[in-house]
């Protein structure tokens, strides 16, 4: 893309929805944020049930390991509005019209995607490690499916925000193009100087101006003019 800066148009270009809709990057996001509504949806809704009728108390699913849950819904929540934060930050990327400003925001998406790609990986070695201590009893085998649901979508949420995360390392080594400035107006060479001014022909002319010459000479006296005499 001619003039491009970190893998959008210039400042003050029109934004297709259609098109913006389409980008895989945004069909990443929107898909990452489904995941996590899946993952914290199951925690809370599901995940935390009665061991049997003795133990009225709810208990999480999860080897009744507490942690393992809030860890799995914090991770959810963070996931849920960073992908609405960097939504919107794509919709108005184009419009930001820094060089500078748009380099912050690429790194900032590469070190959260970084980072949430980090904390999903924790998280699903943490809940596969606890369901697997897990002693199914009739309560909790109420919530076993959620439970797997939880841990599948913790696992395809560690690629897709890898991938989100390879994308905004693209990005950021995309930098800025300045092919829109070069070619035309400088030399490729170089050691080429800077283009002067255009010329005419380029062919100088030899012909100089010459006034034309005196066709009349000087009187010694004019006619009507007497020397007086002394």
């Amino acid at each position: 893309m001619e003039g491009a800066s970190f893998g959008a148009g210039r400042a003050g270009g029109g934004i297709d929805p259609v098109d913006f809709l389409k980008q895989p990057q945004t069909l990443l996001r929107v898909t990452t944020w489904i995941f996590s509504i899946v993952v914290f949806g199951s925690i809370v809704n599901e995940c935390y049930v009665n061991k049997d009728s003795q133990h009225p108390e709810l208990l999480c699913i999860f080897n009744e390991n507490e942690s393992a849950c809030s860890y799995g819904i914090a991770v959810g929540v963070i996931a849920f509005f960073g992908c609405i934060f960097f939504f919107v930050l794509d919709l108005h990327f184009q419009q930001i019209s820094s060089v500078k400003d748009r380099k912050r925001a690429v790194l900032l998406d590469l070190g959260f995607s970084g980072f949430l790609a980090f904390l999903w990986f924790v998280a699903f070695c943490f809940l596969a490690n606890q369901w697997q201590r897990t002693t199914l009893t009739r309560g909790f085998a109420q919530g076993a499916d959620a439970a797997r649901a939880a841990i599948t979508f913790s696992f395809f949420s560690i690629i897709i925000w890898v991938v989100l995360a390879l994308r905004a390392l693209q990005r950021y080594r995309l930098g800025t193009d300045m092919s829109l400035f070069a070619t035309e107006q400088f030399g490729t060479e170089p050691s080429a100087s800077y283009p002067g001014y255009p010329g005419g022909s380029g062919v100088e002319s030899t012909e100089t101006y010459q006034s034309p010459p005196f066709t009349e000479t000087l009187e010694a006296n004019p006619k009507g003019y007497q020397v007086p005499a002394y």
